[in-house]
């Protein structure tokens, strides 16, 4: 299995340079529990995109401070290779804003969240098993974002809600795979990441984010679900 990791993570802070790039996350995390799979990052935020996205076997879409509302051209081009990657069966998988970025380009809505924002460890509630799901009804899973989808796409189903937001993520069919927030997370990272935030953030936000951690996401088990995810998608095209 050969996968993208599309980047859109626009942080170029000195605290982002002290911290592996998201590429390197969602590589580690998808080879925890398939280490013989590749996986190849393209910078998009920055105008990099694969020649060919139908050259790989799946999709990754990570997170990003930017808002898929921003209108950025970079933005725009990942909504149009979405929307060629599903139009040709390629599964995608999203995380926060590719969570959101999917939502948006296949026709669905995404507004700021009236709630503010998630941050630290979420508790997400199982709506809908997906096949490819093997945890529990509840599930833990760190989160940092202020958007939320407030309409999912024609035909979508919705996977997960949280207390935070109402679709913490979806699917359609077996091409695509979603959550609202960050599998790819540490703990060592989503700690720092709060310190980071601390004077920048409503103080009740960072106290309620520092008291999360005091468990820890279900990282293993949501990997797993992911790699699932392709190798259910996988089998289907075979199929066909």
């Amino acid at each position: 299995m050969h996968l993208a990791v599309l980047m859109t993570n626009t942080d170029e802070s000195d605290f982002a340079q002290r911290h592996p790039k998201d590429g390197e996350k969602f590589k580690a995390l998808i080879q925890s529990v398939r280490p013989d799979w590749t996986v190849s990052s393209f910078h998009v935020k920055d105008g990099v995109f694969p020649d060919d996205i139908l050259a790989f076997d799946g999709v990754m879409i990570t997170g990003s401070p930017a808002s898929v509302l921003g209108g950025q051209p970079w933005v725009a081009r990942l909504l149009e290779e979405i929307r060629i990657a599903f139009a040709h069966g390629l599964p995608l998988f999203g995380a926060c804003f590719g969570h959101q970025a999917i939502a948006l380009a296949l026709g669905g809505t995404v507004e700021e969240n009236p709630n503010g924002w998630g941050f630290g460890l979420i508790e997400m509630s199982v709506v809908e098993k997906a096949p490819w799901y093997d945890g529990d009804a509840q599930l833990l899973q760190y989160g940092a974002h202020v958007e939320h989808v407030t309409q999912m796409p024609c035909g979508a189903r919705r996977l997960f809600t949280s207390p935070h937001c109402d679709v913490a993520g979806f699917s359609i069919g077996t091409r695509v795979y979603t959550t609202q927030n960050h599998p790819e997370m540490t703990p060592d990272f989503v700690a720092a990441l709060i310190e980071e935030y601390a004077d920048k953030m409503d103080p009740d936000v960072i106290t309620r984010a520092r008291a999360s951690l005091q468990q820890c996401a279900d990282t293993e088990v949501f990997a797993r679900s992911i790699a699932a995810f392709f190798e259910a998608a996988t089998a289907e095209t075979a199929a066909t």
